[in-house]
C-alpha cells in the first residue's frame, strides 16, 4: 500500500524553498512543487543560474527541472522544453480542461504555436473568457505578479487586542523582526513594496489576513512597521496568536541609497557608479546646471557636461564660465503689438510661424497669473526662424500670438 505523507512533503518543500534563498532573496512559492526566483540584478547568466539552482537542490534526492524566462509561465513551460522553445509544447501546458483540448484537436490545434496563430477575437468569442489567457500564454505573455514568499515566526501564547500591553508588544516585536527580514530581501534585490500582507494564526485554528498599502513604494522597515501597526489598531482576536507571517506584494524597481558627498567633497567611486547609472538610463552624458547673466529668467541657466574629476577636486559650487563673465551683451526682448500668428505644430512643438520654418525652439514656459479680471494662462516659446528672426510667441487656448522679438 502506498501512503502519501502530506505533512512530511510540506516540510521537505519548505526546506527546498529555504535552500533557494541562497539563489535569490526573492522566491515566489507557486504551490508545492513549483517555485519562482527573481534573478534580476543577480550576477551571472541564465545557464549559470539554472546550474546553481540544481546544485542547491541536489541534496533532496528529487528530480528537479529549472529554466529561465521573462515571466512565470514561460519559465515553467521551458522546464518541459529541452531546447527552450515552448511553441511545440502540447496544449496541456496551458492547463486547459480535457474537453476543450479535444475540441481544439478536432480543429487541428495541438501546440502552443497553433494557439498563438489563432485570431484573438474569434478564439475568445468561441471558447470563452479563459481563452484570452490561453492566447496570451501561448504568445509568451503572462501578467501574473511576482509574490515573494512570506517570512514567518512563531509567537508564544499572547492574546492581541484582549490582553495586556506587554502581550501586545510580543506581537509587535515579532512584526518588527519580520519587517527587517522582508526589507532586507527587498534591499538586496533592489526592490520596494507597494503593499504588504500579514497573516495571523490563532491558537483555536483561526487564520486572519490583513493587507496594508503604502502611499509610496518602500523598502524601509521603519516606514513599513509604522503603517502595519496603524493597520492593526482596533483589531481583536478571539484566541491567542501563535504564528505570524509577513509578505511583500506589488514589487517595484528601485535604486539603492548611496552617499555621494562627504562634507563638501564627493566620493569618487560612489559618484562614478551614480553617473554610469544615469548615463545608462538616459542614454546620454549627465549634465549639471550653472547660472549665467541673461535678460530673461528662463535664460539665466545652462547645462554643461558633468565631469567627475572636477567635482572631486573642487568644492561642489559651480562658478560661471569665463566667457560668460566677460560677455557684455545679452539679447533684449523688444515687446511688439500683440497679433495672432499662424503656427504649425508637431507634438506641441512649433514647426513654422506664418509659413516661416522654425530652426530652433526653447520652451514652453508656463505663465499663470490670476491678478487680472480675466486670469492669464498661457505657454510661451522662444523660436528662431529660418530668416534669422528670434522672437517670443505664446499659445493661449487654441490660438497663437506674437509677443515680441529679440534685438
Amino acid at each position: 500500500m502506498l501512503v502519501h505523507d502530506a505533512d512530511r512533503s510540506r516540510i521537505v518543500w519548505h526546506d527546498m524553498l529555504d535552500a533557494l534563498d541562497a539563489l535569490s532573496p526573492l522566491v515566489d512559492d507557486g504551490g508545492e512543487g513549483t517555485a519562482y526566483a527573481d534573478m534580476r540584478g543577480i550576477t551571472g547568466v541564465p545557464h549559470e543560474w539554472t546550474a546553481r539552482s540544481l546544485r542547491l537542490l541536489e541534496g533532496f534526492a528529487l528530480t528537479v527541472r529549472a529554466a529561465v524566462g521573462p515571466n512565470k509561465f514561460v519559465a515553467r513551460a521551458r522546464t518541459y522544453a529541452s531546447d527552450g522553445n515552448i511553441g511545440a509544447l502540447p496544449l496541456e501546458v496551458l492547463e486547459i480542461d480535457a474537453r476543450t483540448v479535444e475540441r481544439l484537436h478536432l480543429l487541428g490545434v495541438t501546440t502552443l504555436d497553433d494557439v498563438a496563430k489563432l485570431p484573438h477575437g474569434p478564439f475568445v468569442r468561441r471558447f470563452g473568457k479563459a481563452a484570452a489567457a490561453w492566447h496570451d500564454r501561448a504568445r509568451g505573455i503572462d501578467p501574473t505578479p511576482f509574490r515573494p514568499r512570506a517570512h514567518e515566526v512563531q509567537i508564544g501564547a499572547a492574546a492581541y487586542g484582549e490582553g495586556s500591553a506587554e502581550q501586545e508588544e510580543q506581537v509587535y516585536f515579532a512584526l518588527r523582526v519580520l519587517a527587517e527580514r522582508v526589507c532586507g530581501d527587498l534591499s538586496r534585490a533592489g526592490k520596494a513594496a507597494m503593499q504588504a500582507a500579514m497573516t495571523f494564526e490563532c491558537e483555536n485554528g483561526d487564520v486572519r489576513t490583513v493587507e496594508a498599502g503604502f502611499a509610496q513604494a518602500t523598502g524601509d522597515p521603519r516606514a513599513m512597521l509604522d503603517v502595519l501597526r496603524a493597520k492593526l489598531e482596533g483589531l481583536t482576536f478571539e484566541s491567542p496568536i501563535v504564528g505570524l507571517r509577513l509578505q511583500a506584494l506589488q514589487l517595484e524597481e528601485c535604486g539603492s541609497e548611496a552617499a555621494l558627498f562627504g562634507g563638501q567633497q564627493a566620493d569618487p567611486q560612489a559618484l562614478a557608479v551614480a553617473m554610469a547609472r544615469l548615463r545608462a538610463a538616459i542614454a546620454q552624458a549627465p549634465r549639471c546646471a550653472r547660472v549665467r547673466p541673461a535678460a530673461q529668467l528662463e535664460s539665466r541657466f545652462t547645462y554643461d557636461e558633468f565631469r567627475i574629476a572636477n567635482a572631486v577636486s573642487v568644492p561642489l559650487v559651480h562658478a560661471p564660465a569665463q566667457h560668460d563673465v566677460k560677455r557684455a551683451h545679452a539679447p533684449q526682448l523688444r515687446l511688439l503689438a500683440v497679433r495672432e500668428v499662424d503656427v504649425r505644430t508637431r507634438g506641441n512643438r512649433p514647426l513654422s510661424v506664418d509659413a516661416r520654418k522654425v530652426v530652433d525652439c526653447a520652451g514652453p514656459w508656463r505663465v499663470d497669473d490670476g491678478w487680472f479680471d480675466q486670469p492669464v494662462v498661457r505657454d510661451e516659446y522662444d523660436v528662431l526662424l529660418d530668416d534669422g528672426l528670434l522672437c517670443r510667441i505664446y499659445r493661449q487656448g487654441e490660438h497663437w500670438y506674437l509677443r515680441g522679438a529679440y534685438d
